[in-house]
């Protein structure tokens, strides 16, 4: 098995009253936590008290900045020109680091959520405008970007920004024959059996092929591995995905 893998998770994004996910039972399943930065999930207090559970648990940090788009969890597209993605991801990497350096820690590295997340893979000047925030901000502060069947353009384009990539893939998403995640529309886009999460989570760390959407082998290099915090499965899943990549 993949000594290197990394498991990482979408936390931090409850919002006021409204809870998301399980924060603390799922922290000390994971390497890496991508917290939310207010525009699609969060608020001030989840931030501070989020980022505060990750220091005592030594995970790093990432910065899970999105769209503006709370009503929608950051999941809709929004027609912003790439000046305006280069700012928002800028304001939403400063807020979340005002917490991290009350904490006595960093934004490890950035990982986009949702909606823009998914247009980094179709859209070159997006891409270039998240590459572009990430330089800005500070040097050698990685993103992570979607494993797909060839990642060659998004090498060119942070070769060019000199901006260092983590490639990630997913535990619990169906995926399309080219490796860009099934979209959410469709009924099986996202799994639900902790099975087959495990099955899939397994074959990824192991650098196998498993089945796309269309039952086809896919096979994907990928740096970290994705459980996300609102499946209800994830903790069941994480806990026994932990232990056997602890015990490779």
């Amino acid at each position: 098995m993949n000594r290197r893998i990394l498991l990482n998770c979408d936390m931090g994004e409850s919002f006021g009253a409204w809870k998301m996910g399980d924060d603390a039972l799922a922290m000390p399943l994971v390497d890496q936590a991508n917290l939310a930065c207010g525009f699609h999930a969060a608020d001030p207090l989840t931030m501070q008290r989020t980022v505060e559970l990750a220091v005592r648990h030594g995970v790093r940090i990432g910065a899970h900045p999105s769209y503006p788009d709370l009503v929608g969890f950051g999941r809709r597209h929004v027609d912003c020109s790439p000046q305006e993605v280069t700012a928002l991801v800028l304001y939403q990497l400063g807020a979340l680091e005002a917490f991290c350096r009350a904490a006595g820690t960093q934004v490890a590295y950035v990982k986009p959520h949702g909606a823009l997340y998914n247009d980094m893979v179709r859209d070159d000047a997006l891409l270039a405008a998240v590459l572009d925030a990430c330089a800005l901000y500070r040097k050698g502060l990685p993103l992570m970007v979607l494993a797909l069947a060839d990642n060659r353009r998004e090498l060119e384009f942070a070769d060019a920004a000199d901006v260092p990539l983590m490639f990630e893939a997913f535990a619990d998403r169906a995926y399309l024959a080219d490796g860009q995640l099934a979209p959410r529309r469709l009924s099986d886009a996202v799994h639900k059996e902790p099975q087959r999460i495990l099955d899939q989570a397994l074959a990824i760390a192991q650098g196998e092929p498993f089945a796309d959407i269309d039952g086809k082998p896919l096979q994907l290099c990928a740096d970290s591995l994705c459980v996300h915090g609102d499946n209800a499965e994830s903790l069941a899943v994480l806990r026994r995905l932990r232990a056997l990549l602890d015990a490779a």
